[in-house]
């Protein structure tokens, strides 16, 4: 569930808004978008994956809020940690030569 949009990180450019598809952030003039309607929130993580100054959060829990604290997320690596596991961003490796998901959908014919 989408736990954090750092005010310090955030560039403002709403692209969390936009590819969210449960609209659960609302667009703010002149800060961050917040999180309007966490509760909404599918844990599919395109927010954090198109952020990009990884300035979003997005727990593993689907079903429950946990507290976060972002300088505790950024001393461990966890902010931004999904687009650089999937090698999204500047100067990152993607990892699509490795992703295996085609063999899944193989076995499924």
């Amino acid at each position: 569930m989408i736990e954090l949009v750092s005010e310090s990180r955030c560039i403002q450019c709403n692209i969390c808004v936009n590819v969210c598809p449960t609209n659960v952030f609302d667009r703010v003039p002149d800060a961050p978008p917040t999180i309007a309607r966490q509760s909404d929130c599918q844990t599919c993580y395109m927010c954090e994956l198109y952020c990009p100054v990884d300035a979003l959060y997005v727990a593993p829990q689907s079903d429950m809020q946990t507290s976060v604290n972002e300088a505790e997320l950024v001393e461990v690596g966890l902010l931004g940690s999904y687009r650089e596991n999937v090698g999204w961003g500047y100067k990152r490796t993607s990892t699509a030569k490795s992703d295996r998901t085609f063999q899944i959908l193989k076995q499924m014919k």
